[in-house]
Order: structure tokens, then sequence, then C-alpha cells
């Protein structure tokens, strides 16, 4: 039988010993992570906002270009509007795609389980998506540190604060394609993916080796939305 603990542990636990939390949350519903992971980033996200204007401009800058070539309407005033109203809303953006990552996450990871045969409840794949997701607090802590003491002139992308392969290769010369998956080497990205085959394993009723075939699966669908974006605005 999984070892009782307070809710507030697990957000420690999960750091150690994620199987344990796994096992003792399979069964409760995952709005109490879901929540706290989106409120903690979301509020995160919006006081890095300031330190970190250097990235999401230099993201929408490129977004615009590619829009402005695929459609010659586009004038610079009408970009100059879009640039504004765009950042405001980033300001903010934590508190809605983190939640929709969340439950994308779920989503890939009970249905690649799926193909191993788990028995992995929907909402078992929920709740180990969302206490997957605590260590991205830690990296909105260190995006927000290095937004205060590295060059704005370097950041010039958000794969520029990762702690991976696409920090080193420049955005405005790098294929977007070619970004979307590298820039998914990254510590924080692997992290999560550990996490989620181990909580595939234990909520799921699979071995580790199996779960350990399904991870390298769950990590190539993370790029899916990005390579489906990227793919859009060429």
């Amino acid at each position: 039988m999984a070892q009782r603990a307070a809710v507030w542990e697990d957000f420690i636990d999960i750091f150690y010993a994620p199987a344990m939390v796994f096992a003792r949350r399979a069964r409760d519903s995952f709005w109490i992570p879901f929540f706290v992971v989106t409120i903690v980033i979301g509020a995160l996200f919006y006081l890095n906002s300031g330190v970190l204007q250097p990235v999401m401009e230099g993201e929408f800058n490129r977004g615009m270009a590619a829009a402005m070539r695929s459609n010659p309407r586009l004038t610079p005033e009408m970009a100059d509007r879009f640039r504004q109203t765009g950042i405001r809303i980033a300001q903010i953006g934590g508190f809605l795609l983190v939640p929709m990552a969340i439950v994308l996450t779920g989503t890939v990871v009970w249905l690649i389980g799926k193909l191993f045969e788990a028995k992995q409840a929907y909402g078992a794949a929920l709740m180990v998506a969302a206490y997957a997701w605590v260590p991205k607090i830690l990296e909105a802590v260190l995006n927000g540190v290095q937004g205060l003491f590295l060059d704005p002139d370097q950041l010039n992308g958000r794969f520029r604060l990762t702690l991976g392969v696409g920090r080193f290769f420049d955005p405005d010369v790098t294929s977007p394609i070619l970004l979307g998956f590298i820039g998914r080497i990254d510590v924080f990205t692997i992290w999560v993916t550990v996490l989620l085959a181990i909580g595939l394993s234990v909520t799921g009723g699979i071995s580790r080796s199996r779960a350990a075939l399904a991870a390298p699966l769950i990590w190539a669908a993370g790029a899916t939305p990005v390579l489906f974006q990227l793919l859009r605005s060429r």
C-alpha cells in the first residue's frame, strides 16, 4: 500500500521519489497539482515578463516576418500594433498555455500507454502530467534569473534560456523545424519525460522497461505542436 502523505509533500517528493508520489495519488483527482502548477508557473511567467521581453519580441518578430512574407497586405504599421497586443497577451499567457499543455501531455501519455498495454485511467494520466510539470516551476525561476543577468541581445529566442542544445543555436539563422527538435534536447524536457515514463509505469501497471520504450515516443510527440505551427507559418 502506498504511504500516506500530505498533498504539499508531493511537490517535494516528486523531485527525489516520483514513483512514490504517483503510487499514492494514482486514484486521486488531478485538480490540485493541475491548479498549483498552473498558478505558480503562470505567476512566474508574468513576473518574468519584463526581463524576458527580448525573448518575446524575438519570437514575435520572426513570426511576423513569416506572416508578412506569406501575406504582402500586412504592413509594418499593422505588425507593430499586433506586436504591442501580442506582448500584453503573452504576459498572462502562462495561465492559459500551462493548463492546455498539461492536458495535452496527459492525453499523449494515455494514448501512447495503450500501445504498450498500459491500464492507465485517463484521470491518472492527467495526474501524472500535472506532477511531471512540477520541475517546470524550477525552470521558470531559472529563466527569470537568466533574464536578469544575461545580455538582452543574446535573448532573441526562447531556446536561448534552455539548459540544452538549442541554447547554442541562433534562432534567426537556424531552421525553425530543426530548432523545434533540437530545442527539446534539454535538461527539463528530458526530466519531465522521465517523470512521465515513471508515472506511466506506476499507474499503468507496466514494467519500467516497457515505459522506457514509450519515453522516446512521448518526447517526440511533444515536438508535434511546435512543428505543426511552424509548417503552417511557412
